[in-house]
Formats: structure tokens, sequence, C-alpha cells
């Protein structure tokens, strides 16, 4: 259950190696989070990441996830709620695909879109359903800008990350009645090992940042958050750009 002053006292964490999860982590001790359950492909990191939360006064539990086995799904959150309420899930996971390799490989399109999406939705159904039946939680998911409107540069990504979006969207308000939030975040670039080596856009931003605004839109019960900020104006434009505009810009 939250806290006294209604901050989050138990997480569970899905991709728990990302950069952005692991600062986050963080950033929720700094508000009284105290219980963290890591799900992670890499048990090795995950247990690295719990190292830096008992650091910081936390308790952990490390869990293997696998997000393509979508039949492990349902025992991975039977386990994760098994010692009691979780007040926040964090949905971190992803992958960033070579847009000429998934081009060239259907099979690199198809994990892009199995991981991203098919994958999110199996996970965000099992976690709505028990909040429910807690009667109370939040639901923190990691969308991108690249999903507002899917650029020929990365648009097996960027259309992977437009299905999470609209389904975290329609995941929060079906949820709203009961006493569940959901919370979209969308970053821009983000300074990661994920991004490394790819030239920065404008406006990039960093792990610690993205997981700053976490908090405090959790704080203010915000619904969707950009990051940084200035990039929910650049997108209201993009967005409503003629298509034979849209094509000729050099993203």
């Amino acid at each position: 259950m939250r806290n006294a002053l209604g901050g989050v006292q138990s997480v569970l964490t899905l991709g728990a190696t990302s950069d952005i999860a692991r600062a986050t982590g963080l950033a929720l001790t700094r508000t009284g989070a105290r219980h963290f359950v890591l799900a992670a492909r890499d048990t090795d990191a995950a247990e690295r990441a719990a190292a830096e939360l008992h650091a910081a006064g936390a308790t952990t539990r490390v869990q293997t996830f696998e997000a393509e086995d979508v039949a492990s799904h349902e025992r991975l959150l039977d386990e994760a709620f098994a010692t009691g309420d979780i007040d926040l899930v964090l949905l971190a996971f992803g992958v960033l695909c070579d847009q000429e390799q998934a081009l060239r490989d259907p099979a690199v399109a198809v994990h892009t879109a199995t991981v991203n999406y098919v994958a999110a939705v199996s996970l965000l159904v099992g976690v709505a359903q028990r909040l429910r039946h807690q009667g109370h939680g939040t639901i923190v998911v990691l969308s991108s800008v690249a999903g507002q409107r899917a650029r020929k540069s990365n648009f097996v990504y960027g259309s992977s990350k437009a299905g999470l979006d609209a389904f975290a969207q329609g995941l929060g308000d079906a949820l709203a009645p009961e006493g569940v939030r959901v919370l979209v975040v969308r970053p821009g670039f983000v300074h990661t090992r994920m991004t490394a080596g790819m030239p920065p856009a404008p406006l990039s931003t960093t792990p610690d940042r993205v997981a700053d605004a976490i908090v405090l839109a959790l704080a203010h019960g915000t619904e969707t958050v950009w990051v940084p900020r200035p990039l929910r104006l650049v997108m209201a434009v993009l967005c409503h750009l003629p298509r034979a505009v849209f094509r000729r810009l050099p993203i």
C-alpha cells in the first residue's frame, strides 16, 4: 500500500535492467518506495540494479522475465504479486531495431512488434486484472514520441510504439473508474545503452530526467508526460503536417 503521504512503496519493474528503469527505481526510493520486484531477461544485470536499490534502503526480489514468452507472463505476475499488493508497475522493456535490417528480414520486424506491442499487451492485461482486484495501483508505460507519427526512417519501431501508446491510453480510460491509473510517458531521444552510437536528435534527454519527470507526474496525477516538455509542441506540429509535406522531411 502507499505510505501515509500517498507515496508509492511497492514497485514491479518489467524490464528492470533498462537505463530508464534503473534511474526511475532510484528516483522512487527518494519518495518512499521500499520494496521492488525486478523482472528482467538478464538476471545478473538485474542483481546489479538490485544492489543499487539496496544501497538506497530498499528490499528487492529478482525474477526472470522473457518478453516474447507470452505463455510465461501469467506465472511471472502471479509470483510478483504473491507477497502482497503492488502500488506501481513500470513497463520499461522494448527493443529498437535497425530499420534497414527490418525491411530485409521479416523476422526482425516481427520481433520488434512482438516485444514492443504484443508482449506489452499481454502483460498490461494481466497487470490490470490484478490491480483491479487490489482496488488501487498505477501503471507507468514507457512509450515514445516515435509512436506519435510513424517516420520513414524508423516506422517499424514507431508503429510498435504507436500501438502500445494507443492501448495504454485506452486501458487508462477503462480503469479510471476502478481506482487504477495509467501514466503514459513519451520520451524523445534518450542517451542510453540502447541508443549508444546513434546521432542524438534535437531535444535529447537522459534517463535521470525521464525518471524525474515520471516522479513529478505521479505526484501531480498526470496521465501523459512528454520528456522534455517542448516535444509536445513539436509533435503537435508534425502530426498535423500534410502527408506530402511530412514525407519530404529529413526525419
